[in-house]
């Protein structure tokens, strides 16, 4: 951690809900006129897709367990690390980008699925700002959430997750109900090993709770909506929240545990809002001083 050059992580499978908490801190960002060095997890995986294909093939059939994502063999746990204490030491660091589509990758005449060349982070930001899968991950040779100073998890309950998974997965990008359910098997391993860890070291969690029926995950049709869900937001240092202020100011919220505060799910911006623009105004303030 970095009193000098703050490092702010959201950690977070995708479809979570990461990207209603990336809009939220872009707004706070621009309303305290605070200058974010931008950070992509998926920068910080270790093949581009084509070679991640074939590297979880090779890992299946030779290991009987293919690599997958969320593990440390298809990431760069160790530059995604040295970068957060680089930053909190200088104020830089070396980043890049994975190119997810055509329209990401036509300017710079690449291929999508593809990375950009390594890049110093320009000079001049208050902060660093990562969202991805590893903001908080620890592995054999790597302690990524060692240096970070404000680690927000945002995690759906796992049949959410699936659903949106599936939903994602069959309608956007043209993959049978099978195979996507290969990939969540897959992946289970290191789903449970080096992502769910990650939600024990956050200082606040998102989890979003649907109020609908998703027992069965495999067979929904459409996925439940923010105004179909409550989030959970715990805690891990109760003295660090407002709650009689959040209480006031976020109707029909309410207390679940003495670190726990209950929201609609369609108030789910507001509260990351409330919550972490204090927060982070006292993690620059102490950079600053």
């Amino acid at each position: 951690m970095s009193q000098k050059n703050p490092v702010i992580a959201v950690t977070g499978s995708s479809g979570a809900g990461t990207s209603t908490v990336k809009s939220s801190f872009e707004h706070i960002f621009r309303r305290e006129h605070l200058k974010a060095a931008i950070v992509e997890g998926d920068s910080f995986h270790r093949y581009d897709r084509e070679s991640m294909k074939q590297a979880a093939a090779e890992s299946e059939k030779n290991n009987g367990r293919a690599i997958s994502h969320f593990g440390p063999e298809a990431n760069e746990f160790e530059k995604l690390e040295a970068l957060f204490k680089e930053y909190g030491d200088s104020g830089s660091g070396q980043t890049r980008l994975y190119l997810h589509n055509d329209e990401e990758a036509e300017p710079w005449k690449q291929k999508a699925g593809t990375f950009t060349p390594w890049s110093p982070i320009p000079p001049g930001s208050d902060l660093l700002f990562y969202e991805g899968l590893h903001g908080g991950a620890k592995s054999d040779t790597a302690d990524v959430a060692k240096y970070v100073d404000l680690l927000v998890g945002v995690v759906p309950i796992v049949n959410l997750e699936w659903i949106q998974k599936i939903f994602r997965d069959t309608s956007a990008r043209g993959y049978s109900a099978e195979a996507v359910t290969h990939t969540i098997l897959r992946r289970m391993h290191d789903y449970v090993h080096y992502i769910t860890p990650q939600f024990s070291r956050t200082h606040i969690n998102f989890q979003r709770v649907p109020t609908v029926d998703t027992s069965n995950p495999f067979i929904a049709r459409e996925i439940p909506t923010l105004d179909e869900s409550f989030v959970v937001i715990r805690f891990r240092d109760p003295l660090k929240a407002d709650f009689p202020f959040l209480l006031s100011m976020i109707h029909d919220s309410f207390m679940s545990r003495p670190n726990t505060i209950v929201v609609p799910g369609g108030k789910m911006g507001m509260a990351i809002e409330l919550i972490l623009t204090p927060l982070i105004l006292e993690i620059v303030a102490k950079s600053r001083a």
